[in-house]
């Protein structure tokens, strides 16, 4: 088993703290060649979507990642890994990745003040902590998309066929629940 984890910019080392926690190998994404190495899955970090996909763009990655993630490679994006795989974002007539069947408001909860820390269900794993940080959530689901979790009338973590998001930094909270239900059931397949 080995993820990679996209290191453009962003929370990608709080990430492969939590693959190692669960004893998973992974390795960072930094330029095109990187995508080639064999990967179980993905992990596309939160961050700044918008340099995230100016980076993907520059480095020439995007349509590989975007072929892959179409190809059936198990996906998981939280905050700015959500907004990057959105089929559309509020305000941005143009997607990055855009494969998943939602719609997103970057920054819905407002700037870095309005960030906070709840707890919530999330389907199939029960109560978990969730730490927000001038979060997107998602405004409206089609296909085949399903709901993981709900905070105050908002959608904040979805899955779609191979893709798994999150508008919470699930990687910055004590626990790796949400990387071991994204490990079980998308990539031990």
């Amino acid at each position: 088993m080995k993820i990679g984890v996209l290191a453009l910019q962003g929370a990608f080392i709080e990430h492969r703290r939590k693959l190692e926690e669960l004893k998973i190998d992974s390795f960072e994404i930094r330029n095109k060649k990187d995508l080639n190495q064999d990967m179980n899955g993905i992990i596309l970090p939160g961050g700044e979507s918008t340099t995230m996909g100016k980076l993907l763009r520059e480095l020439y990655m995007l349509e590989s990642l975007k072929s892959k993630i179409k190809e059936g490679l198990p996906a998981f994006g939280t905050c700015a890994g959500l907004i990057l795989l959105a089929k559309d974002i509020a305000e941005n007539p143009e997607p990055h990745i855009g494969l998943m069947n939602i719609s997103v408001k970057r920054n819905a909860y407002g700037r870095q003040l309005g960030s906070f820390f709840t707890e919530a269900e999330f389907k199939g794993i029960g109560k978990i902590p969730m730490t927000f940080i001038r979060a997107p959530y998602i405004v409206k689901v089609d296909g085949q998309v399903t709901v993981l979790s709900e905070v105050e009338g908002h959608i904040v973590a979805a899955e779609e066929k191979n893709m798994l998001v999150s508008s919470y930094h699930p990687e910055l909270t004590s626990s790796n629940k949400v990387h071991q239900y994204f490990i079980e059931k998308f990539c031990e397949k």
